[in-house]
C-alpha cells in the first residue's frame, strides 16, 4: 500500500493539532510538498478540492506512514470516512505530490467533496496564510 500522505490543513506540523501530533508519530516528514488544487476554508478546518488548472496548487506537508494500513485506518476516521448513514465531507484519493526540490510522487490526500458555495477560497493555497 503507498506509505505517501499529503496534509494540507489540521494535520501539518505547523497547525498545532493534537493528530497532527500523532501523526508525526508514526510517520517520517519528507518535506513540504504541493498537489495540484483549489484550497478553501470550510470552518476552523480547509478543504481542499481537484483543479483543471496546472498552475492552481495547494501547499502543505508529504509524509511517509510506517504502517499505512494502520495509520490510514484513524486517519479516516478522523476525516470522517467512518462509513456511517451520512456522507463524508472528504473522500481519501491519490494524487501527486511535488515535494519541495524533490521528485513527484503519487501520495494520499484527503479531498472535500461537500458544497463550496458559501465557502471562501484561500488564493495563494496555503492554510497558515488563512489563519494567521
Amino acid at each position: 500500500m503507498n506509505p505517501n500522505l499529503f496534509v494540507y490543513g489540521t494535520l501539518m506540523s505547523t497547525a498545532g493539532h493534537g493528530m497532527g501530533a500523532k501523526l508525526a508519530r508514526e510517520a517520517s516528514f519528507v518535506g513540504p510538498a504541493s498537489i495540484q488544487g483549489r484550497l478553501y476554508r470550510i470552518a476552523w478546518y480547509p478543504g481542499a478540492v481537484d483543479t483543471p488548472i496546472a498552475a492552481e496548487r495547494v501547499y502543505g506537508e508529504l509524509y511517509r506512514l510506517a504502517d499505512p494500513v494502520a495509520s490510514l485506518d484513524w486517519l479516516d476516521a478522523y476525516e470522517g470516512l467512518s462509513g456511517g448513514l451520512h456522507a463524508s465531507e472528504y473522500r481519501r484519493v491519490e494524487r501527486i505530490a511535488r515535494p519541495l526540490g524533490g521528485a513527484e510522487v503519487t501520495a494520499w490526500v484527503y479531498l472535500y467533496q461537500g458544497d463550496l458555495g458559501p465557502f471562501k477560497l484561500i488564493v495563494d493555497g496555503r492554510w497558515a496564510a488563512a489563519v494567521k
